[in-house]
């Protein structure tokens, strides 16, 4: 068995204050703005912080540039949605009450497949990243380019947050659940998937000489403030962010049910190609991973299986712990 590249998936970051999550789900893809909200004068800011988007940058993720960025993480959700949102589901969500806001949406991959399975969710997509969020136009859900860390957004607003494959690229994962924590209203539930990659990806046959290709991956996104161990944390760090009720409840794809080249999005050579203009791989090691791809999409006895996570916690009453939710978590 090899352990296979982690898949991506962007944080969120801030322009503008005050929006509130107190409208129904729009009736079309159009998102509905809200009225009637606090602007920059009434809530002045300073010292606004400085966006961070962490080890994610769609432009240099794959080959292709944005353009492929934004096939990948469609291809993405696609393979592994289901199964995600049947965790979603047992983890606490329903298609009432709501809103559901989304942070690092992206591209609104995941925004648009939730619009379809629970049509009646109010839905708010965050991205850090205005040019990517322009995509999930037509999505059926408010867009909003917001920090993690400073979400423009009334406390206890909120039934549920979702942060998929974001904390593990953020280099302090803390203020972002401090965020989600304050937005949520007491009871409303947060659920972040991530992967670890001791297990994200088990493959057989396996390429030990691909193990050092690997590690070159990880080392780059750990250089610029990613964790591809995070999975293991998620607990702790949901507890620590002062949520209560954490579970943690696994999830499996693997080409038993599902085409070896629909997996080409994580194992193909396209992960690597920017790694070869950064020169962080060689054209050798490039060529290498090509080759043993093309080998394993053509064995018909190769299986791969990708294995995440979803963790969920509670937002507490106002009164636990003798403190307000947004207080004590800086």
């Amino acid at each position: 068995m090899t352990t296979l590249p982690t898949p991506p998936h962007p944080p969120a970051t801030v322009t503008d204050r005050g929006a509130a999550l107190d409208t129904p789900a729009p009736d079309s893809g159009t998102p509905t703005p809200h009225a009637g909200l606090p602007g920059p004068a009434d809530r002045p800011d300073p010292n606004p912080p400085t966006p961070n988007a962490g080890s994610y940058n769609p432009a240099t993720t794959t080959a292709g540039g944005l353009a492929g960025e934004l096939a990948r993480l469609e291809a993405q959700a696609e393979l592994s949605f289901d199964e995600e949102l049947s965790l979603l589901r047992e983890l606490g969500l329903t298609a009432s009450g709501g809103p559901l806001v989304e942070i690092g949406a992206g591209s609104g991959a995941i925004t648009r497949r939730l619009r379809r399975a629970l049509p009646e969710l109010s839905l708010v997509a965050v991205d850090i990243d205005p040019d990517l969020l322009a995509h999930a136009e037509g999505a059926g859900a408010e867009l909003i380019v917001a920090d993690a860390a400073d979400l423009p957004l009334e406390t206890a607003s909120a039934q549920y947050v979702l942060l998929r494959y974001v904390l593990q690229h953020l280099p302090d994962p803390g203020p972002a659940l401090a965020e989600a924590r304050r937005i949520l209203r007491p009871g409303g539930r947060i659920l972040v998937t991530e992967v670890d990659a001791s297990c994200w990806g088990l493959a057989d046959p396996v390429y030990p000489e691909l193990v050092g290709v690997h590690a070159k991956m990880a080392a780059t996104q750990q250089a610029a403030g990613g964790d591809r161990t995070i999975g293991r944390r998620l607990t702790r760090l949901l507890r620590d962010a002062g949520f209560t009720e954490v579970a943690l409840r696994p999830f499996a794809t693997t080409n038993d049910t599902r085409p070896t080249d629909d997996f080409a999005p994580h194992l193909g050579p396209g992960r690597l190609q920017p790694l070869v203009t950064a020169g962080v791989l060689s054209l050798r090691e490039f060529a290498l991973a090509a080759d043993r791809w093309n080998r394993f999409r053509a064995d018909p006895n190769a299986w791969v299986m990708l294995l995440g996570f979803t963790a969920a916690g509670t937002a507490p009453d106002a009164s636990q712990n003798g403190r307000h939710p947004t207080e004590g978590i800086q």
